[in-house]
């Protein structure tokens, strides 16, 4: 970064492996919760004052060094519960010098200007700078896991359902990494190894998903020619998958008795199940899920083949097919026809649920249930048939009270309140005889015809042995197939070169591209554009100073809790007409944005309120106002899949940067007309920001040397999951295009000049980038 362009307020600790090291030049301001088990860097020797925030009225002591000082912290401000001490002077040597407060002391400022006044300096780098609390946000404390209690919205018209099933449906898409969809590669299937019976027939079968990466499974045909509906039957988390046969669950009984129903029946093996052997069942790390490949993914997409695949066998009716799975069979189950058409009746069975949302990795996809539980999922089916099989002994023991109606009340939107159905069962968790006869029945209604189906009953089977369904002999590893790691390769590859391919190529192309993925980026994400009526507004003061005017705000969406503080500043002299603003994001939060040598705001701020824009600066989640003096604050977490159910910290960063611009938006005193600058790793939040609000204007974005494909970095130091399965800033510069965008201090140009973009290679001066702002 260009010395000077904004002075930083030095907050790190100097341990070893923690980082940066914390500079004391001539003045610094520490917060007690950055200086426990920590020491400052003196990089100019000589005499500093030292001041203690304290409580009012209480004695303030502070050892630096091997002195201690102590002074009384005198409240001069009404109402104020905490204010500065002068402890003295104390002579420091350049290198390593631990500074100790004593309890109650919240910050320590240190300095060798004669003119600095830490309680100015406070003025201007917090919102609530007459107290050390941390903002009060309530996504630091919220959290949402797989056992979580959810209630589903109301809908109260079709419209209002169809915009927010849009938005999931494409998350459900982009989670897995299928956005754009890949192009169709062929099946190569092999069917195989026939053994006759008098009513139906039963083979071996694997198929290419992708190039070099099998389903496998069975396929139960019906005597005749047909033409056949057909059932897809994924089966769940049973110890033997698809040769399960107990008196819980047995997929060979459905689907022995699907086919003397009249129906192709195919059970397929979920990933590291039985002969789905290029694979262990449970991986996938944050590197994978940038690229939306993880197991959920790839049940999905071998989900979405197995409907292709039964579609071009000869004597199957593509018009009817039909998908019915328990427990993670379930999950697999709603997903497909979440996304999938041509699945025109399903029946996932002890799953969908308001308390339960799946236990294993393969049913929990990042970014997947970030406003939304299984239900709304579920009721993706509608208008479509649809049954839901419940048991009293599982977590589906609500839904006939909780689940079922609220999704029959988004079948009923559509006049289609008698195409949901549930059979609640008094067992454990199954897919035993009584809950297969519900679904046949519901099948034979839906799906198969002919007869009337009521009252049918499962009539005696017997299944293969294991040998005979097995598609591959022995056990371990198939030899001259791809292991995991070439496959997940292979999926990220595919990820890389189709969105690639999506990007527009220039100019011509950024209008189409809008239209066709001008939502992945906050979809991923996890945020959107707040209206301004919903934010709520806390002006905390205002001071007119010497040359300007500050305010101090907590703002944030109202129903979600959210509290951005942030500082106004105004020109002291600014006519009646309404200015432009600018936002400020600092990715070490606003008080990054202070001079501390005079105590006021930072040579960036100066220059844009000298050319007479109102500036907001802002801390984003968890930096600056969101920790609290005298500790360390950080996010609650639940559940070992936080990234299915709630924003990653990148993702709440952007969203308050959104909702500074409607904070913004909603003030009378301003023409509605705001740019943006993100500095240090705030620039890609800045960028990302621009992306989905095509209302901010200028962007200027400092990349900090932010090395994009790098996979490691990403994960790192800006985790979004599935954002380089949609192209990262590329696809964020063309979204943001053509409005004027100067992206600064990047590791590599990475092709983005034609993106309306101007490349600087460093970060200009605070006046050249006040002028490119204003």
């Amino acid at each position: 970064m260009i010395p000077m362009l904004c002075a930083t307020l030095m907050m790190s600790i100097h341990t070893a492996g923690a980082g940066p090291e914390t500079l004391l030049e001539t003045s610094g301001v520490f917060s007690a919760g950055v200086l426990a088990g920590g020491a400052i860097e003196v990089e100019q020797a000589g005499e500093y004052q030292v001041w203690a925030w304290a409580e009012a009225g209480a004695e303030a002591r502070v050892t630096v060094g091997d002195k201690e000082l102590a002074g009384t912290a005198k409240a001069e401000e009404k109402n104020a519960t905490h204010a500065w001490a002068a402890l003295g002077a104390v002579s420091l040597k350049t290198g390593a010098c631990t500074v100790s407060p004593g309890g109650g002391v919240s910050a320590v400022a240190l300095s060798r200007s004669a003119g600095f006044d830490p309680a100015r300096f406070a003025a201007n780098t917090r919102a609530n700078h007459k107290s050390p609390d941390a903002a009060a946000d309530l996504r630091a404390e919220r959290v949402r896991h797989t056992d979580t209690v959810f209630t589903m919205p109301r809908f109260d018209t079709r419209e209002a359902w169809e915009e927010t099933a849009a938005r999931l449906r494409r998350r459900v898409l982009l989670s897995s990494g299928l956005v754009p969809m890949p192009k169709e590669t062929p099946l190569n299937a092999k069917i195989f190894d026939r053994i006759e019976h008098g009513d139906y027939s039963v083979e071996k079968v694997h198929f290419e998903v992708r190039p070099g990466f099998l389903a496998t499974g069975n396929l139960y045909r019906p005597k005749g020619e047909g033409p056949f509906p057909a059932v897809l039957n994924p089966h769940g988390h049973w110890k033997a998958g698809r040769l399960e046969d107990t008196d819980t669950c047995s997929v060979a009984a459905r689907c022995i008795t699907l086919a003397r129903m009249g129906a192709v029946a195919f059970t397929y093996d979920m990933i590291g199940y039985v002969d789905s052997r290029q694979f262990s069942h449970n991986w996938g790390r944050e590197r994978e899920k940038l690229w939306g490949v993880h197991p959920f993914a790839l049940q999905l997409h071998t989900s979405l083949r197995a409907v292709d695949f039964l579609c071009s066998l000869p004597g199957v009716d593509p018009e009817r097919i039909g998908c019915t799975g328990a427990s993670g069979g379930g999950t697999q189950t709603f997903a497909l026809a979440a996304v999938d058409p041509r699945v025109k009746v399903a029946a996932p069975v002890n799953m969908i649920s308001s308390t339960m949302q799946g236990g294993c990795l393969c049913e929990n996809a990042p970014i997947l249930r970030l406003e939304n539980s299984n239900m709304e999922v579920g009721a993706l089916m509608a208008p479509r048939p649809l049954l839901m099989v419940s048991a009293s002994g599982d977590w589906t023991r609500e839904t006939p009270r909780t689940e079922f109606p609220a999704i029959r009340d988004i079948y009923a939107l559509y006049g289609a309140a008698d195409s949901v159905e549930n059979v609640p069962l008094d067992y454990g968790h199954n897919y035993n005889r009584d809950s297969r006869e519900a679904v046949y029945r519901f099948f034979g209604k839906h799906l198969i015809g002919g007869r009337d189906w009521d009252g049918f009953t499962e009539p005696a089977y017997v299944k293969e042995p294991d040998e005979s369904l097995r598609v591959f002999p022995g056990e371990g590893k198939l030899e001259g197939q791809k292991g995991q790691a070439e496959v997940i390769a292979d999926f990220i590859a595919m990820n890389r070169e189709k969105w690639a391919t999506a990007l527009p190529k220039d100019r011509n192309g950024l209008e189409a591209f809008r239209t066709a993925h001008g939502t992945v980026i906050g979809d991923v994400l996890g945020v959107s554009v707040p209206d301004s009526n919903a934010l709520r507004r806390e002006r905390l003061s205002m001071d007119r100073m010497e040359g300007y005017v500050v305010e101090r705000w907590v703002f944030g969406r109202a129903v979600q809790g959210d509290a951005v503080p942030a500082l106004l500043y105004r020109g002291a002299n600014a006519d009646a007409n309404p200015q432009d603003a600018v936002v400020l994001v600092h990715g070490r939060g606003k008080a990054a944005l202070a001079d501390p040598e005079t105590g006021g705001p930072g040579p960036l701020v100066r220059e844009l309120v000298a050319r007479g824009a109102a500036v907001l600066c802002m801390d984003a989640f968890l930096l600056g106002e969101h920790q609290p003096m005298d500790g360390h604050r950080e996010r609650k977490a639940a559940g070992n899949f936080m990234d299915t159910f709630q924003p990653t910290d990148t993702g709440e960063r952007v969203q308050d940067i959104l909702t500074a611009m409607a904070f913004l938006r909603g003030r009378r005193d301003l023409t509605g007309a705001v740019s943006l600058a993100g500095l240090d790793e705030a620039g890609l939040w800045c960028l990302f920001a621009a992306a989905v609000d095509p209302q901010i204007g200028k962007v200027a974005a400092d990349l900090n040397r932010f090395p994009l494909d790098d996979d490691n970095a990403w994960v790192d130091r800006q985790y979004i999951p599935c954002i380089r399965s949609v192209g990262d800033v590329r696809t964020a510069l063309a979204l943001a295009a053509p409005r004027p965008c100067l992206v600064m201090n990047g590791a590599d140009s990475g092709g983005l000049g034609w993106l309306g973009a101007q490349l600087a290679a460093a970060v200009p001066e605070p006046a050249a980038l006040a002028d490119w702002l204003r």
